[in-house]
């Protein structure tokens, strides 16, 4: 009778854990769902607009060479992205390297994006919607042990949005709030200017015109800027695009390099005038899948 009544008690722990894990996903689910819609809220469509090669007149040599190899005469402009990925992250140089598969949605009339990694122990959402950056990260979909935001979020995630436009690379294209600027044959210096914040990123591109390397300075914390690096490779040419699909994302620190991303593509989708879905059928699908 002791043994069955202890497993009772057991399932019915066992349960109710259960249980509390999946309404805990349900409303991550919920919450991812309505930052996405906000997201798409806050953008509009610029697939109207076509890149002309002659829009590269001045650029910088090897900002041209990367141009003419990943774009198109009479190509649409990119208004919005969704892409997937997969690979490993750790949290700190002593920590151990963990599986990660992430989904993300971008735009590019307005910036912005909203990403969700998750784990085998947490789940994160990275975002910069209406001019805010915020990072969530839960354990176990249940626990949250992290809720950033604030100025030095909104400079990071910013800052993580332009990086990533190596993946929508219209929004790279000259622009009132974007400027290139010649360093030497194999890089050039960006800067970005975006209501009160000023970003830069000194790219570096192989003979190929591929960019392999990005590097600016980005809050660690709440006070500290460290040099952020973003290294490219394994380009591909994804519905139209030529866009790199592996990425390795480091700290270069006093006491040497952190490493702590290396993110492979999965897929790469664009809503251009040839999207063949509407923005909610976009959204029900995302619905779907974040289970």
């Amino acid at each position: 009778m002791k043994r069955n009544t202890l497993l009772i008690i057991t399932f019915g722990i066992l349960g109710t854990l259960a249980l509390t894990f999946l309404v805990g996903k349900a409303v991550l689910a919920f919450r991812f769902k309505k930052e996405v819609s906000q997201l798409f809220a806050n953008a509009s469509d610029i697939s109207n607009k076509i890149y002309k090669q002659k829009e590269l007149a001045g650029l910088p040599e090897p900002v041209q060479r990367y141009f003419k190899l990943v774009l198109k005469e009479g190509q649409p402009y990119i208004s919005y992205v969704r892409m997937t990925h997969d690979g490993q992250f750790k949290t700190g140089f002593d920590k151990d390297w963990v599986n990660i598969k992430g989904v993300q949605y971008a735009t590019t009339s307005t910036p912005g994006f909203i990403w969700k990694g998750m784990t085998s122990l947490f789940t994160a959402r990275d975002m910069y919607i209406a001019d805010k950056g915020r990072l969530v990260v839960s354990l176990l979909s249940l626990v949250k042990v992290v809720d950033g935001s604030g100025p030095t979020y909104n400079q990071g995630e910013l800052l993580r949005w332009l990086g990533e436009s190596v993946l929508y690379p219209t929004n790279l294209l000259p622009s009132k709030r974007l400027q290139w600027s010649a360093i030497n044959s194999h890089s050039a210096r960006l800067v970005f200017n975006y209501k009160d914040l000023t970003l830069f990123y000194i790219f570096t591109f192989n003979e190929l015109g591929e960019i392999v390397q990005l590097e600016t300075e980005r809050f660690m914390d709440e006070k500290q800027l460290a040099t952020w690096i973003i290294k490219l490779g394994n380009y591909k040419e994804l519905n139209g695009v030529k866009v790199p699909t592996a990425f390795e994302v480091l700290w270069r620190l006093e006491k040497g390099d952190f490493s702590y991303a290396k993110f492979r593509m999965t897929d790469v989708q664009y809503k251009t005038s040839h999207w063949p879905m509407p923005v909610k059928q976009v959204l029900w699908n995302m619905a779907k899948e974040v289970f």
